[in-house]
């Protein structure tokens, strides 16, 4: 059975002790350090053994902002996911660590079933980053070869292919993988197969997105609605279209980071894209369709 370490940084010990008791039942391997500098020495020396890092905000002498300053400062540290947890209802704080780069949060005090959901959330959605890389790389060449393409697809397992394929046809693939796979993922679980916002959250909880999207996509009404995808070369940008089948969706609330929202379990992709994948990305008539840009 592979073991999902963390480490979790608090100056306060009890904090520590919730955490380790919270996520060790659910066998996690918790590493606890009382503060930053601590962190960063464990980090520096051994960061690849670690699967997320949870780290307290408010710490004396090596703060939490100075510390993820440092992890991200980091070429090959800056992958690993982090967590920030931070006093209730900061939204200064959270606006500020989404600038640092961090894009899960916990507000204290919070639940066993909260923490195991970001935790959970965060680790996923790296490891499937990471995987969508290294499978990029077969045929990180591609570009040159390319002056448009277009391709569909219908289910999760096309999608996984599919976006590590695109995305090495461009410049930094690093850039735009996870933009790519947020797109599509919402393209297909919200446009073709009508999964809501609500119950996404709900199913994150619980552990069984994944399966209830193949399950809606087996229905006999959504077997044959497929997401196309365009992409297209000229001398100066690098364009992706995506559209699905689906009747739309309410996309100007998920174009910036929501303060409200950064402590579900998702509903962070969108804005990500817009602002760290792409140079432009436009939605079009009533969400079924965006359009994205790489300049050259």
């Amino acid at each position: 059975m592979v073991v999902d370490k963390v480490l979790a940084v608090d100056d306060e010990i009890k904090n520590l002790k919730l955490i380790k008791g919270f996520l060790g039942k659910d066998n996690y391997d918790v590493v606890t350090v009382e503060n930053g500098e601590q962190a960063w020495e464990i980090l520096h020396t051994s960061y690849s053994a670690f699967d997320v890092v949870l780290i307290d905000r408010m710490m004396p002498g090596m703060s939490g902002m100075a510390l993820i300053e440092k992890i991200k400062s980091h070429q090959k540290m800056k992958r690993i996911p982090l967590v920030m947890q931070t006093a209730a209802t900061s939204k200064e704080q959270i606006a500020e660590g989404i600038a640092a780069g961090v894009y899960y949060y916990l507000t204290k005090p919070y639940s066993p079933e909260i923490l195991k959901s970001v935790v959970d959330s965060a680790i996923a959605h790296h490891k499937e980053q990471a995987s969508f890389l290294e499978k990029g790389e077969l045929c990180s060449n591609a570009i040159v070869l390319m002056d448009s393409s277009e391709f569909s697809f219908s289910n999760l397992d096309e999608l996984r292919i599919l976006v590590s394929f695109i995305s090495s046809f461009f410049p930094e693939p690093e850039r735009v993988t996870m933009g790519i796979s947020e797109l599509l993922i919402n393209a297909l679980e919200h446009g073709n197969l009508g999964i809501s916002y609500d119950e996404k959250t709900e199913l994150n909880y619980q552990g069984i997105w994944e399966k209830e999207v193949c399950r809606r996509q087996a229905l006999p009404e959504n077997k044959l609605k497929k997401v196309r995808v365009f992409l297209e070369k000229t001398a100066n940008e690098l364009v992706l279209l995506i559209k699905d089948q689906g009747n739309g969706f309410d996309w100007k609330q998920y174009l910036e980071f929501d303060m409200d929202r950064a402590t579900h379990n998702h509903g962070r992709g969108i804005a990500i894209s817009k602002a760290s994948s792409f140079d432009s990305m436009e939605y079009r008539g009533n969400g079924n369709e965006v359009c994205c840009r790489v300049f050259l």
